[in-house]
């Protein structure tokens, strides 16, 4: 007699099938894992239960294909279902066995059921239009058979089954236009199913396979081998000293296809608050992908070997996005299909001690392996970079130490720490200076004022470390300065010189600001460019490689744009003010044309583009042929 489930069946139903999943496949994972909590409790019982005979190597859970009927059978002999147990665990949608069997042992260690919500087995569903489940429990005579098409009710009727365990057998549904369900009767793809999602079940994962073979006579037979699909014991869940580097970089390369072994692989496990394994791997290069949108961050998520999620992107900060690796936990809470996770404190807490985990590991990187380090900053440091910026420094302090940035001082890369050590006791000043080049960099004229002092200067090649730094404002007591701002760093004689300096050239200097209007905030005249005529240099918060980062995001010019205060700073001690000041006395409309070819110079100088080329180049024959 058919009988009804005990919930209101027909609505759950569809929903199991058509909300709770995102993906059908995820049904041989759900069938899988009920298998494996079935022979989970047999062995159980078999601890203190001397009649059963199964010793823990005898376990496995068969896949056996019937293409030509379209049945698809997962297997077990694990402890069975009498037929009242059919009825409450498989009549009654979300209703676990598994969960009220771990409640009731949740003191073992040896408890590890998977299956905690009772929806799994209806994920069947989703693929079949018919689903029996024949059954033998363990100590009984008679097995059972369940059997239903969906929400119209099930039947409960003995069935013939000689040896205790489950068989789930699946009629596979007819293919559809949108679906391509005789996909799930190809070997194959069963095959790539186990191994994406249930690869770790602790039990083998059999089928048969049929090969052929010639005897000596040179006749071919078929012949009937048994294969196991999964491997069973997950690397991170083997002792570190067991593992060579190789089997390391090989599981790494086929699990995150890439071609290249890593740079750094991170194996460790924690107990207590949050008790997970997490192998991590930190690769030798950055995907073709990686600063695109399409490039998705995460660490593969399991619960007991089980995937749950393929980039559970909770689980790794922004600035670690290029890190690989797996999380196995059985802390997690997930929602009803195991497909999510529920945003409780034991993820964030898994996150936290993630997140500190490679963060030391990078910076015992950048200590005992200098080379691989740099190796590695040159291909994520601009996203570390990031990670200082964001969140309004939120992160700042916990990367500060694996900066790295290239020094006017040793030619190398330097961190902000070791350009500390360097410093004399009273300098309390990090230069820096910016631009998309080292070459840029160097030939600007405040370098060469700031070398002959003794000064270092860290390169800033990337548009990001500005931003970086400003967000920083400071390491170790040090503010951070541009060598193009404005100086203030100067000895009370400089002062007065400056001061005397600017007295005698001020009619010059108006005159030259008059001619290039809002271009320039100010100009001044200098004595610390040594040869260099000319140079901008700016005042204020806002510097020049800042205002063209702004001004090339989308909306800039809806905002109004970003304009730093430009300082046109013309060598007091090179001829070109000699001149200036003559072609003032003599000629004063002509000033205007000098000071628009030396404004376009010193824009060229710093690495910027000229704002009227044409005119400039028309400026400099003009000049030249008088």
């Amino acid at each position: 007699m058919k009988k009804q489930f005990k919930t209101e069946s027909k609505k759950l139903l569809d929903l199991m099938i058509n909300s709770i999943y995102t993906h059908k496949e995820i049904f041989l994972r759900e069938l899988i894992s009920n298998a494996s909590d079935a022979e989970d409790k047999l062995y159980f019982r078999s601890l203190t239960d001397e009649n059963v005979a199964l010793k823990r190597e005898d376990y496995e859970i068969r896949i056996d294909l019937d293409k030509e009927n379209r049945l698809l059978t997962i297997s077990d002999n694990g402890i069975g279902m009498t037929a009242a147990e059919l009825e409450k665990n498989l009549g009654t949608i979300a209703k676990s066995g598994s969960s009220e069997f771990k409640s009731e042992n949740d003191q073992s260690p040896d408890v590890s059921v998977i299956g905690q919500f009772g929806v799994g087995f209806y994920s069947a569903f989703m693929v079949a239009d018919d689903v029996r489940v024949c059954s033998l429990a363990y100590g009984e005579t008679q097995a059972y058979e369940w059997r239903s098409k969906g929400a119209d009710g099930f039947t409960v009727t003995p069935c013939d089954k000689d040896t205790v365990g489950t068989e789930v057998i699946l009629h596979i549904k007819p293919d559809t236009d949108e679906e391509d369900y005789s996909s799930f009767l190809e070997e194959y793809k069963l095959r790539e199913l186990v191994r994406k999602y249930s690869d770790y079940i602790h039990y083998p994962i059999v089928t048969d396979v049929e090969t052929t073979q010639k005897n000596e006579d040179g006749e071919e037979t078929t012949v009937t081998e048994k294969q196991t699909l999964n491997s069973m014991v997950p690397l991170w869940k083997r002792p570190k000293g067991e593992v060579t580097d190789e089997e390391f970089a090989d599981f790494y390369k086929q699990k995150f296809y890439d071609y290249e072994a890593p740079a750094k692989t991170i194996s460790y496990k924690t107990e207590g608050t949050a008790t997970f394994s997490a192998l991590l791997f930190i690769p030798s290069h950055a995907p073709y992908n990686y600063y695109s949108k399409e490039y998705e961050r995460g660490l593969k998520l399991y619960s007991n070997g089980v995937l749950i999620m393929d980039s559970c992107k909770e689980l790794l900060p922004d600035c670690f996005s290029f890190v690989k690796g797996i999380v196995d936990s059985d802390d997690v809470s997930l929602n009803i299909s195991r497909e999510t996770l529920q945003h409780d404190s034991q993820l964030k807490l898994i996150a936290k001690n993630v997140e500190k985990k490679i963060r030391s590991e990078l910076e015992k990187m950048l200590k005992n392996e200098r080379a691989e380090y740099e190796k590695f900053f040159k291909a994520f440091g601009l996203q570390i970079k990031f990670g200082v910026q964001s969140d309004f420094g939120m992160h700042a302090k916990d990367l500060e130490n694996l900066l790295m940035f290239r020094s006017s001082e040793t030619g190398e890369m330097t961190t902000l720490g070791e350009y500390v050590s360097r410093l004399k006791e009273d300098d309390k000043v990090i230069y820096y200076a910016c631009s998309d080049s080292v070459a840029k960099i160097e030939a600007l004229p405040q370098i060469d004022a700031l070398k002959s002092k003794g000064k270092e200067v860290l390169y800033c090649t990337e548009y990001v470390d500005e931003f970086a730094l400003k967000t920083m404002r400071e390491f170790d007591g040090h503010e951070f300065v541009n060598a193009c701002t404005v100086s203030d760093d100067l000895t009370e004689d400089e002062k007065t010189e400056q001061e005397k300096l600017n007295a005698d050239y001020a009619e010059v200097a108006k005159a030259v600001k008059d001619a290039l209007g809002d271009s320039v905030a100010e100009v001044r005249f200098s004595s610390r460019l040594g040869k260099h005529p000319v140079t901008i240099s700016t005042q204020g918060e806002i510097s020049l490689e800042m205002e063209r980062v702004l001004s090339s995001m989308p909306g800039a010019d809806e905002m109004g744009g970003v304009k730093a205060q430009s300082v046109l700073e013309i060598n007091a001690d090179h001829a070109i003010a000699g001149k200036l000041k003559a072609v003032y006395a003599l000629t004063p409309e002509k000033i205007a044309d000098y000071a628009k070819v030396l404004y376009a110079q010193a824009r060229l100088v710093g690495g910027f583009s000229v704002e009227d080329p044409a005119e400039a180049a028309e400026l400099v024959c003009d000049i030249i042929s008088r």
